[in-house]
């Protein structure tokens, strides 16, 4: 049986609580609607349709925090950076550094290992037009400060677009807020490093403002600001 402390065991209980929150009235009702009406290529799946709980290794010491949920993503699989393409970016990445055992995410039950990760969102459930409100982001985030608590060895904030960081920097108490960019870094009194990274959103993929390479190169930072 495991200890009550174990980090493991611990980041489980949060994962159930985060899948049974219906803190948010709009964020239930919507991904509640996405999954009764899903695009032609779902057709026929069942969807998760609650809150994403994290995912990843319980000795994690690189955090990779998203905005939302995906309404098609982990939304419809249950797991964070899963079956959408910005999960296919981020898990390639996390592959090519040698933080997952490989370099796809289609379900929850494909066998995604990681390795010194861990993966979320700010925001759990998937918000209507990608847009939480203010209320929903600072809502969610109790979540979050469970999980850092319980990743003992965390070292890395890898925080993906200007919301999160808006978030985590909120979540933090950082005063002032530093500026959001790719690759700025802040480091946060007796806690982790935060790292700003691109949203590898389709947008910012297809018009090149977000490179393989640039993602590959600030994940490299994260694993090199982690230790060994």
């Amino acid at each position: 049986m495991d200890a009550p402390d174990d980090p493991a065991a611990v980041l489980a209980g949060i994962g159930e609580r985060i899948a049974a929150c219906t803190r948010c009235p709009r964020l239930v009702s919507w991904r509640r609607e996405v999954a009764g009406h899903p695009p032609p290529r779902f057709a026929g799946e069942r969807y998760w349709a609650r809150p994403v709980p994290g995912f990843g290794d319980p000795a994690a010491r690189v955090y990779v925090l998203g905005l939302a949920t995906a309404a098609h993503g982990g939304n419809r699989t249950g797991r964070a950076f899963t079956g959408n393409p910005t999960g296919d970016w981020v898990v390639r990445a996390l592959h090519r550094a040698g933080l997952a055992d490989r370099p796809t995410s289609a379900h929850a039950d494909d066998g995604l290992r990681l390795d010194g990760a861990w993966t979320g969102s700010a925001v759990r459930c998937a918000p209507p037009g990608n847009r939480p409100t203010p209320l929903e982001r600072d809502t969610c985030l109790d979540f979050l400060s469970e999980e850092v608590r319980a990743l003992t060895r965390l070292r890395v904030l890898l925080v993906l677009g200007g919301f999160a960081w808006d978030a985590v920097t909120r979540w933090a108490g950082v005063r002032p807020r530093p500026r959001f960019g790719h690759g700025v870094e802040h480091r946060l009194d007796g806690g982790p490093t935060l790292l700003g990274c691109y949203h590898p959103s389709r947008q910012n993929t297809n018009t090149g403002v977000l490179t393989e390479a640039m993602l590959d190169a600030v994940v490299a930072r994260a694993v090199e600001l982690a230790g060994p």
